[in-house]
């Protein structure tokens, strides 16, 4: 459950892909079902009974629990960089002032990742110093953060926020940055005279895929309040009448359906999701448009999407958000998998422009 290689939003797949089959080896003949909840059975195939996709969920997070703690046991160095700027309050008369400082602070970084030996983090940062960059938050330290700006943010009409998944750093960064200008290229060209903005959202620390962390919702929560902040200061620089979506992949989906609570979004789109950790869209309890969507490539429609108790901490994530039982507007996702929503010419990419613009009479449904 992570980000992109570079058209789509998962930098985290080849892990992703080498866990689901091990996770899902010992039950071959079961995840033959249909990917999606709801789909109809092949001909002649019975449908499962539910005490199976239980027993599925518990296995998976026995089989890739065992699999990743002896892979996630080792401590990760952490990767020096000075303390983020300090900023003046965002408004749309400091866009400039903060773009600045966070440039210079990126430079900083790149300088002491360079005298630390990290060649590969120096590289990154000294790219994210280029004058033509915009950096609304940067912090080069550890893993890192950062939160980039594509468009005119001070004038934009509608905003779309990317929220990624796991494996997504400072040092995969690239990959997550396509993902946010592939969706800036579409909405240009389908709304040519319509301020926009895209904004690229690394603001928590995302989980590996190859650790526990990523099958329980504990980044999320501490990511969620990150996230509600986060969009609270855009709407201090856009002012409230721009329409702000969520755009969440993977486990970023689970980071939004912890922050939907009350959000002043208009629209939060769910991709490649493992589910919000919420029984339904009703239980997020934001007055936002809930949008769901799955491509017929994508290995997560594999995965149980249940939750359970296991040793007193909840694995797993809740109902498949493109189930009819979880209740979001479900929209066509073409053929695409895992990290592939992005890609110029699909019909995610295209949905997701279409959401984004508030065109929803004008969305695919599946």
């Amino acid at each position: 459950m992570g980000l992109d290689t570079g058209a789509g939003l998962d930098t985290g797949v080849g892990l992703d892909t080498e866990v689901h089959r091990a996770a899902t080896a010992g039950w071959s003949t079961e995840v033959s079902a249909p990917r999606a909840a709801g789909r109809a059975s092949s001909p002649g195939r019975p449908n499962r009974p539910r005490t199976g996709r239980w027993r599925r969920a518990l296995l998976a997070a026995l089989v890739t629990t065992a699999i990743v703690i002896p892979l996630s046991a080792a401590a990760q160095p952490e990767i020096p960089a000075p303390k983020p700027a300090a900023l003046a309050p965002l408004t749309s008369a400091t866009l400039d002032e903060a773009y600045a400082a966070n440039r210079a602070n990126a430079s900083e970084a790149s300088r002491m990742a360079a005298a630390d030996g990290d060649e590969h983090r120096a590289t990154a940062d000294r790219a994210m110093a280029d004058p033509a960059r915009r950096f609304l938050a940067f912090d080069g330290r550890g893993e890192g953060q950062a939160a980039e700006i594509f468009g005119d943010l001070a004038h934009a009409e509608h905003v779309a926020v990317l929220v990624p998944g796991s494996d997504t750093s400072l040092d995969t960064y690239d990959r997550f940055r396509a993902t946010a200008l592939n969706l800036r290229r579409q909405l240009t060209l389908d709304a040519p005279h319509s301020p926009t903005a895209v904004v690229a959202w690394l603001g928590y620390r995302t989980p590996r895929t190859v650790s526990t962390t990523v099958l329980t919702a504990d980044r999320a929560d501490q990511a969620a309040p990150q996230l509600r902040e986060f969009i609270r200061q855009l709407h201090d620089i856009t002012g409230r009448e721009a329409q702000v979506a969520l755009v969440c992949h993977s486990y970023g989906t689970v980071v939004c359906g912890r922050a939907a609570a009350g959000l002043d979004v208009a629209d939060i789109a769910l991709i490649g999701s493992p589910g919000t950790g919420a029984d339904s869209a009703a239980d997020l309890h934001t007055p936002a448009r809930v949008w769901a969507g799955r491509g017929r490539d994508d290995w997560i429609g594999d995965v149980p999407h249940v939750s359970a108790d296991l040793f007193g901490t909840t694995v797993g994530f809740g109902t498949d958000p493109v189930s009819p039982a979880f209740g979001a507007r479900v929209f066509a996702a073409g053929d695409v998998g895992h990290s592939d929503y992005f890609s110029p010419g699909s019909a995610s990419l295209a949905n997701l422009a279409r959401i984004v613009l508030g065109e929803t009479s004008e969305v695919t449904h599946a």
